[in-house]
């Protein structure tokens, strides 16, 4: 199965993600600082991110372009407790591939991960 990032500032809420998806046969590592989590993506090339858009020191959205810099072919799913369009928007131009509110449904997060890591390339 896949190896998964998790980045938020709640460690509890990264660690219910990594439940869930480790069920599921993945590999999952949790992180609740920005930078851990880019040296993780620029050293391991993770297939999928999961990022929640309310961090530390950065935005999702600023981890999000960071990511797609550092290992381009990243998945990417957003995570946030206050969706709006535009912070949706933002993320699926700047390349991420699924959008999950919060709290999150176990059964929508696992369909939003394997339709991600199914879907072609898009680059």
């Amino acid at each position: 199965m896949a190896d998964i990032i998790v980045l938020d500032d709640v460690i509890d809420a990264g660690v219910v993600i990594k439940r869930i998806l480790e069920r599921k046969g993945h590999h999952v590592t949790v992180f609740t600082e920005e930078e851990d989590a880019l040296t993780h993506v620029a050293k391991k090339k993770p297939a999928l991110a999961i990022l929640d858009m309310k961090l530390k020191k950065l935005s999702g959205v600023e981890v999000l372009e960071e990511i797609k810099k550092r290992s381009p072919l990243t998945r990417v799913i957003m995570l946030t407790g206050y969706p709006t369009l535009e912070t949706a928007r933002e993320s699926v131009r700047l390349g991420a591939c699924e959008y999950c509110v919060k709290p999150i449904d176990k059964d929508e997060l696992e369909r939003k991960v394997e339709e991600s890591l199914a879907a072609p390339e898009n680059g």
